[in-house]
């Protein structure tokens, strides 16, 4: 076998060495993501500090990154805004594929060129090693805002200003030295027509704006991650079939079948459907509001379908409230921390405010073992801060074990029996922790 000095292969790299890579301009690199079947795309540099953050993960993928271009498909809005979700999860799903197609196309002609590029998946497959943590390579929406192809409603889905929120994102990574500064929009094409609240069957978006994530994602995503890590433990718990049966009615199973067959299905995305945003759409709204609200609002306000709530939650209250028509289906929350900073971290995402009416208090949390960490919680006024360091005079001052204290949160460890054996300690009244958990129910 010959060495590299006398391969075959080498030699004929060394008689016949190739070329530098191709130069593109910013524009001609526009057009050949255009012509790779794109209906818009932006371009911005990695140097840029509006997206200095990203930038960090990108290049943890792929070092050369220098560029990230944006990607925009649009979807065809009637199937989305069916009250059949079938049809409306075979256009996510479709587009989903044309957007890495896409994007796998764009790498193959810039690679052909002697860039090098790489295309992390539109959604799926992730990065889930470290699960619940973060697993996507680069957050699309961050990346298409920078390069102002759109920016988010308070639905936090991205619209652009022509497709509105009919369309689906993608990233490509590119090695390529072109001036490409952030040119976000100067404007937000969301008018905040708030249909998106009314639609919405878990009231995950307020009418102020502020978004509930937990609920969010227990109901719209339960066939994903966390709703199917759950089934998992209903089978693994179940003692028979009965058992499992009465834990899991059969269309459930049914449906998880057909997730795992043919991709996960969104339960909701009806944010989406109602969206009026965007040149395509806004015409036709302006012309006759009322016809808007009654053919694409009303009729999925009005589906009879599961709710998927944590118990004692602010989604299960507005659910039973606002649509007492449709079933809610009780289940655990799909938000897990899995270390003190995610903990940390994903009590902003999980903090339920109306279950916080009346509770003003200062808390002080002292981590220890594997995970220390000190940090201040106030609750007050409905509103959650979470701050690094002991700030102010506690009303709760609780110490405990990270292990002890992770086990607790995700059902493997009592309260009560991590006080007796004083891997939690308080200080303070024992009412007040009562109170804390109460805002976060699981």
């Amino acid at each position: 076998m010959a060495g590299l000095k006398d391969h075959p292969i080498a030699e004929r790299i060394r008689l016949n060495p190739p070329g530098p890579p191709a130069s593109l301009s910013l524009e001609a690199l526009k057009a050949l993501v255009m012509e790779c079947g794109a209906d818009d795309c932006g371009i911005v540099s990695l140097d840029d500090p509006l997206v200095k953050d990203e930038a960090v993960h990108a290049r943890r993928a792929f070092a050369g990154a220098r560029l990230a271009v944006s990607i925009v498909s649009r979807m065809n809005r009637a199937p989305i805004r069916s009250p059949a979700r079938s049809a409306s999860n075979n256009e996510f799903h479709k587009i989903s594929h044309d957007v890495d197609d896409i994007a796998r196309e764009l790498v193959r002609r810039l690679e052909d060129m002697g860039i090098s590029a790489m295309n992390p998946p539109m959604a799926f497959p992730m990065e889930f090693d470290k699960y619940p943590e973060r697993g996507w390579v680069v957050s699309h929406k961050l990346i298409a805002e920078a390069a102002g192809v759109g920016k988010r409603g308070i639905h936090r889905s991205v619209i652009h200003p022509e497709f509105g929120s009919f369309i689906l994102l993608g990233t490509v990574l590119v090695d390529l030295d072109i001036e490409a500064p952030a040119k976000p929009l100067d404007y937000n094409p969301c008018f905040e027509c708030r249909l998106c609240v009314v639609a919405c069957p878990v009231g995950a978006i307020k009418p102020d704006g502020y978004f509930d994530f937990s609920s969010c994602l227990n109901h719209n995503y339960q066939q994903f991650m966390g709703g199917f890590a759950q089934w998992i433990e209903d089978i693994a718990d179940a003692k028979s079939a009965k058992d499992y049966r009465e834990r899991q009615p059969l269309a459930e199973t049914v449906k998880r079948w057909q997730s795992l067959s043919y991709g996960p299905n969104y339960n909701a995305a009806y944010c989406v459907a109602v969206c009026p945003a965007g040149e395509d759409i806004m015409a036709g709204y302006l012309s006759d509001r009322k016809a808007h609200v009654e053919t694409i609002v009303k009729p999925l306000q009005d589906k009879v379908e599961p709710l998927y709530v944590v118990r004692d939650s602010d989604a299960a209250s507005h659910a039973a409230k606002m649509f007492p028509h449709k079933t809610l289906r009780f289940v655990r929350s799909s938000a897990r921390a899995s270390s003190i900073g995610a903990f940390l971290f994903g009590m902003g995402l999980t903090f339920q405010r109306n279950r916080a009416k009346g509770l003003n208090a200062i808390y002080h949390f002292v981590f220890t073992g594997q995970e220390p960490k000190e940090a201040t919680v106030v609750i007050k006024n409905q509103k959650l801060t979470v701050t690094d360091g002991l700030i102010g005079t506690p009303d709760l001052r609780i110490q405990a074990d990270s292990a002890a204290w992770l086990k607790t949160l995700n059902g493997q460890l009592s309260v009560v029996l991590a006080l007796a054996q004083r891997k939690i300690r308080l200080k303070g009244p024992l009412k007040l922790l009562k109170a804390f958990g109460a805002c976060f129910p699981k």
